[in-house]
């Protein structure tokens, strides 16, 4: 099984990014299921001759700074 990580971020608009981990796949989405279909999309293009990707994973990132006055 060859699985494909992303590293998705979100937006201040709300919106969310997403990166591929060690591959050119790049995609967005106003939603966190729009986002899940957007990527599955971008994979299945970027793989459409060598489908051996077998599992997504969505890892999302948040950063956060907080003030320590």
């Amino acid at each position: 099984m060859r699985e494909i990580v992303f590293e998705v971020t979100q937006e201040d608009d709300g919106g969310f990014v997403a990166e591929a981990l060690g591959a050119d796949i790049y995609t967005q989405a106003d939603s966190w299921d729009e986002l899940r279909v957007n990527v599955r999309e971008a994979v299945s293009a970027y793989c459409f001759d060598s489908p051996d990707i077998s599992a997504i994973r969505l890892h999302h990132v948040k950063s956060e700074l907080l003030s320590l006055a």
